[in-house]
């Protein structure tokens, strides 16, 4: 007897799958797609004012200038349809309060994909993607440490660790040039983006709270 499909259960879609199947998907990490994003996005005008004043201290910073430019450059090209997954499945948040006292970080599902630091009146960023981009066996590769010294201005300004949690590599860069190098980096770009859909593949972002328009708006501009 064949099965009753109305009453058959069904694998919900979650994440980044409700808009792109994992062909585009793959594409996109590739860079071979350029993504139909939405042209209007969803905002909520209260959670836009909950963080004015934290947007405003920010721009009284001495690295304020280079903090948008380098989230415009991320926004465009790290975060998939970033207009229509905002906040529910990426967010940002400006001088969030926590111990390591960032600038902004940029998070997904229950993740941090991306943070700025103030580096002395310069920049310091943190970057996370998985390890096993970078080795076959999770511990450091030969050759990759000088792999992410070409990929800034000096070899001084990147350093690297390993986070707690399965499959994590973290990436330290130092610098607004350097950051500006290391974006362009055709293969660290595929290795950001990999691990930001993995993360953006789990679900609704748990960090919707405190998402700033504000910094969004830049991210978003292109």
């Amino acid at each position: 007897m064949a099965p009753d499909i109305s009453t058959t259960p069904r694998r919900s879609t979650t994440g980044l799958r409700k808009f792109l199947d994992p062909e585009q998907q793959r594409d996109w990490i590739e860079g071979e797609a350029d993504l139909i994003d939405a042209e209007e996005r969803l905002e909520s005008l209260e959670q836009r004012f909950k963080y004015v004043a934290r947007f405003q201290k920010l721009l009284r910073r001495p690295q304020a200038q280079d903090v948008l430019e380098i989230l415009g450059v991320y926004g465009q090209t790290c975060i998939p349809i970033p207009r229509k997954t905002e906040r529910h499945y990426w967010s940002v948040s400006c001088l969030p309060s926590t111990s390591d006292k960032p600038l902004v970080r940029v998070n997904a599902s229950w993740m941090e994909l991306f943070t700025l630091y103030a580096d002395g009146e310069g920049l310091r960023a943190r970057f996370l993607v998985h390890l096993s981009h970078f080795t076959t066996d999770h511990s450091p590769a030969q050759g990759d440490e000088a792999f992410l010294e070409h990929c800034v201005t000096t070899p001084e300004d990147v350093g690297y660790f390993f986070p707690r949690g399965e499959d994590i590599f973290g990436i330290n860069v130092r610098g607004s040039a350097s950051i500006r190098k290391f974006l362009a980096e055709r293969r660290i770009l595929r290795a950001i983006r990999t691990f930001n859909v993995t993360h953006m593949n789990r679900g609704r972002n748990a960090y919707q709270a405190s998402h700033c328009y504000s910094l969004a708006d830049t991210m978003l501009a292109g």
